[in-house]
């Protein structure tokens, strides 16, 4: 694709202008490392001598960190938390980013979702996954904390330039709340953009949306293999949700850009063969696009610096984030 590198970088230095509220499943990542010691007698597993354990923002969480080191920390959350120990390392975790928390629920009824990452190294090999443990609740949020949610959007939404609802099927984004978010960002002039996990159709009347091919295959209808599939599944999902683009991320190939009178845009992957770890890769593009199209930047460049912004990430384990120093140079180098 074709793009002018000095407007580019331009609009890099525009990021920090806007502010966004995240709205969605919140979670937390525990990363335990430890240096691999033995096998156990008492079972065929690998003993771990433990080294370290970091707390880090992951799901819609992560989103918010990703925005909050381009932006000076303009961001705030939407979203519900349970009343256990995990939740104190949520709290910190928001804080130590810089995220405003007013609008986080505690549920008593609730588990505060965390992913405990469980990984190994030994002196002649990188850090590797050994398990994940997910601790969560995935039914739908309460009546009672449905409506809690409800009252926190209508007075956290016009405080903000745009919205991000991140969803990961864990419960939060009931159809009432979805609605309701839209409702209000359109009734203020809001940017929103929406990172779904299925049921693309039930987002409408949005700015954009970010799904990945698997769940754009899903939603669609029908397997997406050649550049003409791409347009077609943006097209349908452009007036299904009546959104202004779509954004749909293909991995390794890169991303595809649809808006309205036939524009199509194949963004490609900027760094290909330094990929190290995609965890919270997507929650990076999500939040990097809406951040720039919240500061007025067209859907493309927006697209393109998510792009940059996710080939920064994965070069790092776990959810990660980068910042508008990092984002110019790698422009420079493009």
């Amino acid at each position: 694709m074709d793009f002018d590198k000095s407007k580019l970088i331009n609009e890099i230095k525009k990021l920090n202008k806007a502010s966004v509220l995240v709205v969605g499943d919140l979670a937390i990542d525990m990363m335990i490392y430890g240096d691999a010691e033995r096998i156990s007698r008492e079972a065929p597993v690998l003993i771990l001598q433990h080294t370290q354990t970091k707390i880090i923002l992951g799901g819609a969480s992560n989103a918010a960190h990703n925005i909050a080191t381009l932006n000076n920390q303009k961001v705030g959350v939407v979203g519900v938390c349970g009343e256990d120990y995990y939740s104190n390392n949520m709290f910190d975790a928001f804080k130590d980013a810089g995220i405003d928390t007013t609008y986080l629920i505690r549920d008593k009824n609730r588990k505060t979702t965390t992913k405990a990452r469980i990984s190994g190294s030994i002196t002649t090999s990188i850090t590797q996954q050994i398990v994940r443990i997910d601790r969560q609740t995935s039914t739908p949020v309460s009546g009672e904390t449905e409506e809690k949610i409800l009252t926190a959007l209508e007075k956290a939404i016009p405080q903000y330039d745009a919205v991000v609802l991140s969803d990961y099927k864990i419960g939060t984004l009931t159809q009432r709340i979805v609605d309701k978010a839209i409702e209000i960002a359109q009734k203020h002039n809001k940017v929103i953009v929406v990172d779904p996990q299925n049921h693309l159709e039930r987002f409408k009347n949005i700015t954009s949306m970010t799904p990945n091919l698997p769940d754009t295959q899903d939603s669609v209808g029908f397997n997406i293999v050649t550049e003409g599939d791409l347009k077609r599944a943006g097209s349908k999902l452009l007036e299904e949700t009546n959104a202004k683009s779509i954004l749909i991320t293909c991995g390794a190939d890169g991303m595809f850009l649809t808006e309205h009178n036939n524009k199509y845009t194949k963004i490609p992957v900027f760094n290909k063969s330094e990929v190290f770890d995609v965890t919270g890769a997507g929650d990076t593009v999500t939040a990097v696009y809406t951040l720039a199209l919240a500061c007025g930047i067209e859907p493309v460049y927006s697209a393109i610096i998510g792009n940059i912004a996710a080939s920064i990430v994965v070069r790092q384990f776990g959810c990660a984030t980068t910042t508008i120093d990092e984002l110019l140079i790698a422009a420079e180098s493009l």
